[in-house]
């Protein structure tokens, strides 16, 4: 089970690949008003799944691709000599990140009004796409960043900051540009409105509607305000104060030029698992509701969640689910949510469920900061880990060690680069 728990989390991954969305979407593409002309293309694509999406949308455009900023961790694509490649940082910026930023605002400002910015959005694009206000530099934006994620904080607040902190995200792209605007956009975004469009990429082209009011709250209700950057402070407070603009609003007619569609999110990567898991013979259920929540309760709470799905499965049984936890980090391991997730989940299976296999994978193949997916666990992961001598899941959890203790089991998930990232995928099967 093991194996197959590993299978079905795989053609999940490849359900909600960029390849696979982008095609679907170009065969409809033509219809729209804006891409029906013959002016020229200029191309944005930025995020985790970029350089695949801007492979695919190149081979179908053609020369009419003027010019372009591709900005993503990874490219194994060959892209057209129109498109410049930028290897961006994540989950925190680098200075490709800060010239990719530069680079896609003098893409927007060089569209012509009868011409139309492509933007190609997924997950990963806050960072792998910077342009700092006035008054910040690269240094402080990255602090800023790193002590907001360390906090734990959830991804709607932390764009929420973000986009205050910037001069491309929260709308601001789309103003730039007189030219059409066409964003399509994988979404990685489950809560607290699912793929909504402001806060995936931080929404660099479409309407914000938070403040800088929301954002010093943000600052404010996850720790003292003395522990965030000096500059980055200011600038919000300054924003507080009426000193700077706000980001363009729903209603701003600097947008009204401007498209958004998501192609695809986690129920694609749900659909395509439960496909898969049908077809090697278990019966399935899918927890509709996103997971989301601290990894280390969620992963304790999984097990009684996926026992009560499965109440009324033949067996064998598979029970999907999907969503985006968070960690907050208070030790000095290495680790990921999914890990950490699992890793909860460990004690409870022991405990309650002999027969139950749970894996938890990042469907971008980067969990944390570490070169693993997620992990996998089920019932023996304890006792094979008391053979082994390995300091119980606690201690490890105490430290937000899970890749160490998964990585001694031999149980964490490698999938490489996925080019997709719809969030991450639960596959929990029961003998």
């Amino acid at each position: 089970m093991r194996r197959h728990a590993a299978e079905i989390a795989r053609a999940g991954i490849d359900a909600a690949s960029a390849p696979v969305l982008m095609r679907r979407v170009l065969e409809h593409l033509p219809q729209h008003p804006a891409l029906t002309g013959a002016g020229p293309i200029r191309l944005l694509a930025a995020g985790k799944a970029a350089a695949a999406m801007a492979a695919i949308f190149a081979e179908w455009a053609g020369t009419r691709i003027a010019a372009g900023v591709v900005a993503g961790p990874v490219c194994s694509y060959s892209l057209p000599s129109s498109l410049t490649w930028y290897a961006a940082g994540h989950p925190l910026p680098n200075e490709e990140s800060l010239r990719a930023g530069y680079s896609a605002l003098e893409l927007a400002e060089a569209t012509e009004s009868a011409g139309v910015l492509v933007c190609l959005l997924s997950g990963g694009a806050s960072a792998l796409l910077v342009a700092p206000a006035n008054g910040l530099d690269l240094a402080a934006k990255i602090e800023s960043n790193r002590v907001l994620l360390e906090a734990g904080a959830e991804i709607y607040d932390l764009n929420c900051v973000r986009k205050h902190l910037s001069r491309i995200k929260g709308g601001r792209l789309a103003a730039t540009t007189p030219g059409n605007l066409v964003t399509l956009a994988i979404s990685d975004v489950v809560a607290p409105i699912e793929d909504d469009p402001s806060v995936i990429g931080s929404g660099p082209s479409v309407a914000d509607p938070t403040t800088f009011r929301d954002a010093v709250a943000v600052v404010r209700r996850l720790m003292e305000p003395g522990r965030f950057p000096s500059a980055a402070w200011s600038v919000l407070t300054h924003g507080v104060g009426g000193q700077l603009a706000e980001t363009p609003k729903p209603g701003d007619p600097r947008l009204v030029r401007a498209t958004f569609r998501v192609i695809g999110n986690r129920r694609d990567a749900l659909e395509g698992a439960a496909h898969r898991a049908q077809a090697l013979g278990y019966a399935v259920s899918t927890i509709e509701a996103a997971i989301v929540g601290a990894a280390r309760l969620v992963g304790a709470e999984h097990v009684d969640r996926v026992l009560g799905h499965a109440r009324l499965l033949l067996r064998p049984a598979c029970v999907l689910s999907a969503g985006e936890t968070t960690v907050r980090v208070a030790g000095r391991g290495r680790g990921g949510r999914n890990q950490e997730l699992a890793l909860a989940a460990a004690r409870c299976l022991e405990q309650q469920a002999p027969g139950m296999v749970i894996a938890s994978i990042g469907t971008d193949g980067i969990d944390g900061p570490t070169d693993a997916a997620g992990a996998i666990v089920d019932s023996e992961t304890l006792a094979r880990a008391k053979r082994a001598g390995i300091a119980t899941p606690e201690a490890y959890l105490a430290e937000n060690d899970s890749y160490t203790f998964f990585e001694r089991l031999g149980d964490l998930l490698r999938t490489g680069p996925t080019d997709t990232n719809v969030g991450d995928l639960q596959v929990a099967l029961i003998a």
